[in-house]
């Protein structure tokens, strides 16, 4: 088995849309605060320092040699820089304390953040520009932004937004019309670092709401966000919904986004024969139950599973963790995640065959 790659990210994506052979398939761990980890640092560190978020982010790129680099941290930073009060512990995940806004009454009074000037945001810029600069020849760079119902939903509350939807629409639409403008300004100002932006919609899942409520408040906002990226960038996002996905999927495809990330609760090989035709998927290693407790063998048959549901997609797969990796997973489980791509190589089906466990 290679015990290290034969191309760069950049020459194998240059490959594979070329349609020339390629080393392995692509493969992307989710990597958020971990990062504190490789580097030495706390988690809180990560959020308001952009040279301490870089550093950090350059030195996780640098251990594990994955495919795609994002600079993230928590979904709280974009609530935050429009009012939200988040708690920011020392060594652990920011969390959302208490929404910008309480009543329908107060949204005339809430307006998109400056991506330049509000909250953690200035320093995520920061991080991102240098972290272009300092990888964009090897790897694609790229910054986590909501989407607009992700937004919508933690500037208010899950429950505050749930009753709108039912009770309030106009509000909830009013809401949803900001959300979408600070996204898509802070989408701007990550394409101008070099970087593209990557989507993630958490609170548009199944899981949280229905697929009635997905098309009438999520996906018009989507739809608009990712036409906003291609117009300025010239290419489209991926997005990553969390939870359970498969009654979105056509949704998710029409929002124009150019990969779909599904988590662990969805099925790859019914993505595959719905959509796969149509979009790149992503997916989907258990990020807690496997790499985060499992063992480095865990990992390798999960990351085989996933190669053997999904490695032939006709529009094109990553192996990835489903969602975000807990900041304790274990640096030999990351290891073991690119260890099964760089066993399975390429030709996909060849190297399959090849394994017999």
């Amino acid at each position: 088995m290679p015990t290290h790659d034969l191309m760069t990210p950049r020459e194998r994506l240059a490959a594979i849309k070329a349609g020339r052979p390629y080393d392995r398939l692509r493969c992307v761990p989710s990597i958020s605060n971990t990062t504190a980890r490789v580097l030495g640092c706390k988690v809180s560190e990560l959020r308001r320092d952009g040279e301490t978020l870089a550093r950090a982010t350059i030195a996780t790129y640098r251990r594990f040699r994955y495919d795609t680099v994002r600079v993230f941290t928590d979904l709280y930073v974009q609530p935050e820089a429009m009012g939200a009060k988040v708690r920011v512990p020392l060594d652990e995940t920011a969390h959302l304390d208490a929404p910008a806004i309480n009543t329908v009454a107060e949204i005339a009074a809430l307006t998109p953040h400056n991506p330049h000037t509000d909250g953690p945001l200035p320093a995520l810029l920061q991080a991102t520009r240098l972290v272009y600069e300092a990888l964009n020849d090897e790897v694609p760079v790229t910054c986590a932004v909501e989407g607009p119902f992700t937004l919508a939903a933690l500037l208010v509350g899950a429950e505050t937004i749930s009753r709108w939807m039912f009770k309030e629409p106009a509000a909830a639409h009013r809401l949803l019309e900001i959300a979408y403008r600070a996204c898509s300004r802070l989408a701007a100002a990550i394409i101008a670092t070099g970087a593209a932006p990557s989507l993630t919609d958490a609170m548009s899942s199944s899981t949280v709401i229905s697929p009635k409520h997905f098309r009438e408040f999520a996906l018009p906002y989507l739809k608009r966000l990712v036409g906003d990226i291609r117009e300025r960038s010239g290419a489209a996002p991926g997005l990553h919904i969390c939870g359970k996905t498969a009654p979105i999927w056509e949704g998710m495809v029409e929002t124009g986004a150019s990969c779909l990330s599904i988590d662990n609760l969805a099925d790859l090989r019914a993505a595959k024969k719905l959509v796969g035709d149509r979009v790149c998927l992503m997916g989907n290693i258990p990020p807690s139950e496997v790499l985060l407790r499992g063992a480095p063998a865990d990992v390798r048959r999960a990351a085989l599973k996933c190669i053997r549901e999904a490695g032939d997609n006709p529009g094109g797969f990553i192996l990835a963790s489903g969602c975000s990796l807990p900041t304790e997973t274990p640096f030999a489980n990351i290891d073991a995640m690119m260890d099964a791509a760089r066993e399975v190589g390429y030709p996909v089906a060849e190297g399959l065959a090849k394994i017999t466990n």
